[in-house]
């Protein structure tokens, strides 16, 4: 053990690997050297008294889209702008790293000195990438990927084929599926990522709904129903067992696709499947949210909302993403108003990657639905694991990163716009909810970066996560 650290948190509850302790954690060097009783901590330059509340390790964020509006920006400037405004709101909301989607049409290869310096520069958090391969020149560059650190690939199947051609992405057929499936299976840690939504079916009831008028955020739900996404869940599943490969659903948000990644992972199957705040909290009766409430895949019933629950619980949902994508309110609402055109806006929710810990500690762990430990499980450390970061980040223990929060889980605050600390305009689906359990400190790197709402460094200096065959390892 050190002897004499730079950062000591005390009186804490400690949310480790092996279990909670009563105790603290000590950091030097921006690393974790010694997690034990108060009396087992080295002496530091600086204590922080938790007042008995939780530490745990910051948040991990594994979906969101910087850059993706190109509403005033193109892709490249969006992306600087956006690593700056939102991971600003990711350390006043407890999240300590984030993988965010590459999405353009040129190859990547090229742009990517560009893409790491982007987030290197900009970026109050470290920082990874996934690749949406939605071109055949994309598909040829995932073993280059690959070696600059970039191993999972998503795609869209079949979403966008149709809808929202404002944010360029491309649909992909089962053939595509098939070879990326294939060629990822190759790769050691590689992972395939789909939008599971059928677009064939959803374009139709989507023409017999607007034939109808119906202009309701249920109309949303309706024009793209549960059933578009059990048939995508099941194909990929039966082509990532025929292809030996390893699969991951993002956004998952029905009961059904959940039944199904069950029966897979029962038959040893790699599935893996995320969800998100946004379906285990909102229902598509929410009327109050308007076009705020149009995201893809659209807020399903209760009863998925309860099955997604248990499948956070039972591990069937191991994994929790936000899908921030920062519109502007212009963008989001095409001008047509929050209950405007619920066909014409653009689908996304704004500002999960601040409302994350908040959200899942008020609806989560203080109803009951959720522990502290599973929580931490499904939000830090199985997301360091899935994407290659652990143990360096996700874990309160000795040679980790020193990424830690403490949270009480007492604190209350209302959503509104001095809620958030992102790109203005501010809002999201939980605009004008009270959340219990709020983050008092975030700790970057050993570095104190948010202390009582208050925001004490510059963004910058962050580090790019190039993970490898054997995972992320440090700079020297």
């Amino acid at each position: 053990m050190s002897s004499h650290a730079d950062l000591r948190v005390v009186d804490a509850r400690v949310v480790t690997p092996g279990g909670t302790i009563d105790g603290g954690v000590a950091a030097a060097d921006g690393q974790i050297v010694a997690v034990g009783t108060e009396a087992n901590l080295p002496e530091a330059d600086r204590t922080i008294d938790a007042e008995g509340n939780f530490l745990i390790p910051g948040f991990i964020d594994p979906h969101v889209h910087w850059g993706l509006s190109r509403y005033e920006f193109d892709y490249h400037d969006g992306l600087e702008h956006d690593f700056e405004t939102e991971t600003r709101g990711a350390v006043h909301g407890g999240v300590t790293t984030v993988v965010n989607f590459l999405l353009q049409p040129e190859p990547y290869l090229p742009d990517m000195e560009f893409f790491k310096q982007a987030g290197e520069e900009n970026s109050y958090i470290d920082f990874a990438y996934h690749a949406i391969v939605h071109q055949d020149h994309h598909v040829d560059e995932i073993e280059g990927l690959a070696e600059a650190g970039v191993r999972s690939y998503k795609l869209f199947f079949n979403w966008y084929k149709h809808a929202s051609p404002e944010l360029g992405i491309d649909h992909s057929d089962a053939g595509r599926v098939y070879n990326v499936l294939d060629r990822v299976s190759e790769i050691n840690d590689g992972v395939v990522m789909f939008h599971a939504e059928n677009e064939d079916l959803a374009y139709e009831r989507r023409q017999e709904l607007q034939a109808e008028r119906r202009n309701d955020l249920e109309a949303w739900s309706e024009g793209a129903p549960n059933i578009c996404e059990a048939m995508q869940v099941e194909q990929i599943a039966r082509m990532t067992e025929y292809t030996d490969s390893s699969a991951y659903i993002v956004h998952t948000s029905t009961g059904e696709a959940v039944d199904i990644g069950e029966r897979y992972q029962e038959q040893g199957v790699q599935l893996d499947i995320e969800t998100l705040p946004a379906f285990l909290c909102h229902s598509k009766h929410d009327e109050e949210l308007g076009t705020w409430g149009k995201i893809s895949p659209p807020l399903r019933g209760d009863e998925s909302k309860q099955r997604l629950w248990e499948g956070l619980r039972n591990g069937t949902v191991d994994y929790m993403g936000t899908d921030h994508c920062p519109h502007k309110i212009a963008f989001k609402e095409k001008d047509t108003g929050k209950h405007g055109d619920i066909w014409d806006a653009i689908p996304g929710d704004n500002n999960g990657i601040e409302y994350f810990l908040p959200v899942m500690m008020s609806e989560g762990v203080n109803k009951n639905r959720i522990s502290m430990e599973r929580l931490v499980e499904v939000c830090a450390e199985n997301n360091a694991k899935r994407w290659g970061l652990y143990p360096r980040k996700g874990a309160l223990a000795e040679g980790s990163d020193a990424d830690m929060v403490i949270v009480d889980l007492e604190d209350s605050a209302t959503v509104d716009e001095e809620f958030y600390h992102t790109m203005e305009p501010r809002y999201s689906t939980f605009h004008g909810e009270e959340l219990t359990g709020l983050p008092t400190h975030t700790i970057v790197g050993g570095e104190v970066v948010v202390e009582d709402g208050e925001l004490l460094v510059e963004s910058g200096g962050r580090e790019y996560l190039h993970r490898g065959e054997n995972g992320v390892i440090r700079a020297d």
